[in-house]
């Protein structure tokens, strides 16, 4: 009986594992086609015999963003869109570049998990646990400093130098995406009813009109 327990809760737990996790390539690649309409989770497979080396490479990652914007930082992603080899490996690349005192405003990566190394000069970072506890998580990074965002939390960085300062950062997922929580919330196409942003940020009606002209 104890011997039977014990195999249908290892099923369980082999079933949820496979359940929680991508399944395993059953290839050595698959270059992302770009021409083709194949809808799938991911991008259709380019014939492996037109697979050339530039697939698997990407140039320019040692050049800075320009970060003369509203918050002074600029994202450089290595994702499948730029390196078609990383379809179905689920890791892509971003390097930031921040201006002194520049953000990189709070923001999610709703599929994968981010770890960010300092390159160059110091960030305050910080991620944001789910409700209802909305614990911050926060800490001061020195060059050659690691720190970690949990997939789909809201996480930041702020340059706290007065010269420039660049990051690093890997992601579990080839097309990771982001969603900057300002951005989505006032700069919507089309916009989110004004009266549902007044209650949700407990703001002034015309507070919200200014801000979503602002995006």
């Amino acid at each position: 009986m104890a011997s039977s327990i014990l195999f249908f809760g290892f099923l369980a737990l082999s079933f949820s594992y496979v359940l929680a996790s991508d399944p395993s390539s059953l290839q050595d690649f698959c270059v992302a086609d770009e021409n083709s309409n194949v809808m799938v989770n991911g991008l259709a497979c380019k014939d492996p015999k037109e697979v050339q080396a530039d697939d698997f490479s990407f140039s320019g990652l040692h050049l800075a963003g320009n970060t003369s914007n509203a918050v002074g930082s600029r994202a450089t992603t290595v994702s499948v869109a730029q390196i078609p080899g990383l379809n179905t490996l689920g890791i892509s690349l971003v390097r930031i570049d921040y201006a002194p005192w520049g953000i990189n405003p709070p923001h999610t990566h709703p599929r994968g998990s981010e770890i960010l190394t300092v390159i160059e000069g110091g960030l305050e970072v910080g991620f944001v646990t789910s409700s209802p506890e909305n614990r911050l998580f926060k800490k001061v990074l020195q060059k050659g400093d690691v720190f970690v965002f949990p997939i789909g939390l809201i996480h930041f960085q702020r340059n706290v130098g007065n010269g420039n300062a660049v990051a690093i950062a890997a992601l579990s997922s080839q097309n990771p995406g982001v969603i900057t929580i300002a951005n989505a919330m006032f700069g919507s196409t089309p916009e989110i009813p004004s009266d549902i942003l007044v209650k949700a940020f407990r703001l002034d009606k015309n507070v919200v009109n200014y801000l979503q002209s602002r995006f």
